[in-house]
């Protein structure tokens, strides 16, 4: 068990943990959003988070058997790794946890798979819309 720890497979447990959870512009603070309501995107999922971070050049796992603790329902969750093993970052852009949930919560909106979803309206009317996905209850 300890060798395959040290070969080819990526110790992500010191890797930067992003639940969908931390972007959501539909949670509150206490829900466990962790940037405001104006920079959040709605419902993220942990593929498009994934893709974010391929497009940001970042090397990630989607860990789908984990669920966010504070609210269980919410489930799987992403990892990221920001530094290099020499220190140095993959993107400079994001050197923080901060930075990385900002700029995928400003990419999940312009996501193919969103873009084809949406006709085109102006944003006010789709922000005031309720999400596509059904299956959650609204508190």
């Amino acid at each position: 068990m300890a060798e395959m720890m040290d070969g080819n497979m990526p110790n992500i447990k010191k890797w930067v943990v992003l639940y969908p959870v931390y972007i959501n512009s539909k949670k509150t603070i206490a829900e466990g959003r962790r940037i405001s309501v104006t920079k959040a995107c709605e419902n993220p999922t942990c593929a498009e988070i994934g893709d974010c971070c391929s497009h940001l050049k970042l090397p990630f796992a989607i860990e789908i058997d984990k669920a966010y603790p504070r609210d269980f329902m919410q489930i799987g969750r992403v990892r990221v790794l920001l530094k290099k093993d020499d220190g140095t970052f993959y993107n400079p852009a994001i050197p923080t946890r901060k930075q990385l949930m900002l700029l995928v919560a400003e990419l999940v909106p312009r996501h193919p798979m969103r873009t084809k979803k949406q006709e085109p309206t102006s944003t006010s009317v789709a922000a005031s819309s309720k999400s596509g996905k059904g299956g959650k209850k609204k508190r």
